[in-house]
């Protein structure tokens, strides 16, 4: 025989010792032999049996040479097929006979008490919480030594939570010896996982009933509602009162664009009063939004100044510098002396232009001299007509004695600005 031969035949023998010689009959009556072991199962370690002698079926079941459903006949029986179902109905069915075990109520309980932090609750959301966090607290006392107490206190619920779960799975419980323990600790965690999802969180309801339970349209009255929206008319009524919390709410929720604009106008228009909303504003001006930087401005804070000095480094979005650089003089803050000078060389004149205006705002006698040399040799009449009306604003002797000498400027803009100076 040629070595040809010899390994076509090592390969057939191969392919034999793959293969089992059992029958779809014998698999049949052991899977229904391990049915019954599985309905008589009363230990974890009888249920272990049964899903050994799974383990070997499907083994063999995979292995075994049965026959093929003829192709042409749809109606045609898949013994394999058959088989693998009645396997996987009773490995399904050995899953739901195991446990329960204390690691499965650990984790509900676990997962209850981030529910309970992480939650942005109603009112009435978190008194439904609490509620069913005492229930729990209570119930689970009865199967397991802790002693986690909330105090009344819904902030201390997460904890007392999670004080339960150690406990739980400190106790090592068997899920034989302690199955019934087990058990009643399994059914208080479900109920406190229901009652969690029934609790009222502010997701479950549109932005009109947030803003309703939250009271914010409590300040309408018959006098003094608009045409308006309600909502425009509520925000203008708080923040004449002060109570910018309501406001931003609204504008956190409703986040129309129309809204964001009118709420940015009202916060605009209050200046220094709005104040409060520093740290709103502030936020969404980190997101590069026009409106919020020049309510920034408005406000007059120099804790914005670090981010407003990064969106003038450079010659980026000509109109988001413009506005920025208003802002930044707006605000006054003397490190803003050097980053507002360097745009005097940008490109584009509108920016300098509003460069060297906020200089004049910013009133510092360090910018007398690059102030100087843009009425001296900028190409722009424009833009040397607002570096000599920023040195008028700084109001020096030496930045107005600047300005002066241009009185009789090519440019009537630069020639006006040079006489108020020299008369000043």
């Amino acid at each position: 025989m040629s070595n040809g031969d010899d390994e076509a035949d090592a390969s057939d023998d191969a392919e034999a010792t793959d293969e089992i010689d059992v029958t779809a009959e014998e698999l049949e009556s052991r899977l229904t032999e391990a049915g019954d072991a599985l309905e008589a199962a009363e230990t974890e370690a009888d249920l272990d049996d049964v899903e050994s002698s799974l383990d070997d079926i499907e083994s063999d079941l995979e292995a075994a040479d049965l026959p093929e459903p003829d192709e042409d006949d749809d109606d045609a029986e898949d013994p394999r097929e058959e088989l693998e179902s009645q396997l996987s109905d009773l490995r399904d069915d050995l899953d739901a006979q195991r446990g329960p075990y204390a690691e499965d109520v650990v984790a509900i309980v676990s997962d209850a008490a981030d529910t309970v932090t992480d939650s942005e609750w109603t009112d009435d959301g978190e008194a439904e919480a609490q509620d069913a966090v005492e229930t729990f607290l209570d119930e689970s006392a009865e199967f397991v030594d802790h002693d986690a107490d909330t105090g009344g206190d819904f902030v201390a619920a997460g904890d007392a939570l999670g004080t339960v779960a150690d406990a739980i799975e400190s106790a090592n419980l068997d899920p034989d010896e302690d199955a019934e323990t087990i058990e009643g600790l399994l059914e208080a965690a479900e109920t406190l996982e229901t009652g969690l999802e029934d609790a009222e969180v502010w997701d479950d309801l549109t932005v009109q009933e947030q803003l309703d339970a939250r009271g914010f349209y409590d300040i309408l009255t018959n006098e003094n509602r608009k045409d308006f929206p309600p909502e425009w008319n509520a925000a203008k009524l708080h923040a004449e009162e002060g109570d910018f919390e309501q406001v931003l709410f609204a504008y956190d929720k409703l986040g129309s664009e129309f809204f964001d604009g009118y709420i940015v106008d009202l916060l605009y228009n209050l200046g220094s009063d709005a104040e409060p909303a520093f740290d709103a504003m502030h936020q969404r001006a980190q997101k590069r939004d026009k409106g919020p930087i020049e309510v920034l401005g408005k406000i007059g804070d120099e804790r914005a100044t670090e981010t407003l000095h990064d969106y003038i480094d450079g010659d980026g979005d000509p109109a988001l510098q413009k506005v920025t650089l208003r802002a930044l003089g707006a605000i006054g803050s003397a490190e803003s002396v050097q980053p507002v000078a360097n745009r005097l060389d940008a490109d584009s004149e509108e920016v300098r232009s509003v460069a060297a205006r906020a200089l004049g705002l910013l009133g510092d006698t360090r910018a007398i001299e690059p102030l100087g040399d843009v009425l001296k040799s900028d190409d722009s009449d424009s833009v040397r007509a607002s570096a000599a009306w920023a040195l008028r604003q700084i109001g020096t002797e030496t930045a107005l004695d600047e300005a002066a000498r241009y009185t009789d400027d090519r440019a009537y803009l630069v020639q006006a600005e040079a006489e108020k100076a020299a008369s000043a």
